[in-house]
């Protein structure tokens, strides 16, 4: 059994026998090197047969000319902003053998999936135009928010390889009613690198439900946007990356990532 870390330690109460299980659990037939990551509060140890990096939402509804947040009017220049360092620390955990676990957010063409009639989750996506039928940028047949279609399409500087993890969600966090976890258990992987976007709804989200469940996160700030709020003294991005910080994780970047992976 590996040495826990203090931070580690911290919390987890009644947890802690899950925690250790998790760390214990075996990667399938992968070997792996200790790497050391710069981050805040602390530097954190892992290794890369553990971790996987996770990409969240990186689809064209939130992130590409022509789909959801764009008709909306919201400015999407952030996330395409994050865009390319997310491209080289995926090109890096490639090529350190580190997997690669994109979520993504998409209903079924029915709505089948989408909540109760009065559920926020419906009534909000409705209002976003969830199901409407509308034009690719080439030209094609598409429909906002909806599995197999141009719009949850990932962008296309961040497409998946043929060996990545692609998981559908239909709330903001990305184990709400999927596998995704029991797929990161069954790989042995313990310590998720994320990226993607919004830093405070669908990532923090996804931040929150790992950590209940004894992952530990680590949030690439430069590798994520949050419209909301960018243009005030402090936005939902900086208080997302504050509140992981402190109490659900670390913060760090794509530079010092791919540092550690060189060192």
């Amino acid at each position: 059994m590996t040495a826990m870390t203090r931070r580690e330690l911290v919390g987890l109460g009644a947890a802690g026998v899950t925690a250790l299980s998790i760390a214990e659990a075996p990667a399938q037939s992968r070997t792996g090197r200790r790497i050391s990551l710069e981050a805040k509060p602390q530097s954190i140890a892992f290794d890369t047969a553990t971790a996987a990096v996770i990409v969240v939402d990186m689809q064209n509804d939130f992130g590409s000319k022509g789909g959801m947040m764009d008709r909306m009017g919201i400015d999407i220049a952030g996330i395409q902003k994050a865009v390319a360092p997310t491209a080289a620390v995926l090109e890096a955990a490639r090529a350190a053998g580190i997997r690669i676990v994109y979520l993504k957010m998409a209903f079924r063409p029915d709505l089948s999936d989408l909540g109760a009639v009065d559920s926020v989750n419906r009534v909000g996506h409705l209002k976003a135009g969830v199901g409407q039928s509308v034009k690719a940028p080439d030209g094609s047949a598409s429909r906002i928010l909806i599995r197999d279609t141009w719009n949850t399409d990932i962008v296309d500087a961040l497409k998946p390889h043929d060996d990545d993890l692609v998981v559908y969600k239909t709330r903001f966090s990305g184990f709400y009613r999927t596998d995704l976890d029991d797929r990161l258990r069954a790989l042995g992987i313990r310590h998720l690198i994320v990226t993607g976007c919004t830093t405070s709804v669908c990532v923090e989200s996804t931040v929150r439900d790992a950590m209940f469940r004894d992952y530990l996160c680590v949030l690439l700030a430069d590798c994520m946007s949050e419209p909301v709020g960018n243009d005030l003294p402090r936005s939902n991005h900086d208080a997302s990356l504050l509140l992981v910080e402190m109490r659900l994780g670390w913060v760090s970047d794509s530079r010092q990532f791919a540092t550690a992976l060189r060192a």
